[in-house]
């Protein structure tokens, strides 16, 4: 298999996890920021972190990954609400791991951030994919 049947073959699945690393690298920096610039407890840290991250992620997702097709005001506000709600779902998966390990356990925070986003990439990719930009 030729390079560009890879990239034809994996064409969103590319730009994905390399917008997706980037999510990651804003959810983790603007944590960092809260959490420890500006000293607020942890889940302030990771909800505003959060709410960063999933404005960058539609912006990229829609432009880079999935070349969204949505044109008239009212498709993208059904596609932004559509994004908006399944990353509430993938948040609460950050969030409860976030309350779990560091405020209850006292885990890293760092650590804790890293391997919750890795599982909440997974899970928004299928998501994005199969739900919010799906082609018919």
């Amino acid at each position: 298999m030729s390079i560009k049947q890879l990239f034809e073959k994996y064409k969103d699945t590319i730009p994905y996890l390399f917008f997706g690393v980037c999510t990651t690298l804003v959810n983790i920096a603007s944590y960092w920021i809260c959490a420890h610039t500006f000293a607020l407890k942890v889940m302030p840290s990771t909800i505003i972190a959060w709410i960063i991250a999933v404005l960058f992620a539609y912006i990229t997702n829609r432009k880079w990954v999935f070349h969204s097709a949505a044109k008239s005001v009212r498709d993208i506000v059904k596609e932004l609400l559509s994004f908006f709600a399944c990353r509430l779902a993938t948040g609460g998966i950050d969030w409860l791991c976030m309350f779990i390990f560091v405020t209850r356990l006292g885990w890293n925070d760092i650590l804790i951030k890293i391997v919750a986003n890795v599982l909440v990439i997974i899970l928004n990719y299928l998501a994005s994919k199969f739900l919010i930009f799906y082609k018919k």
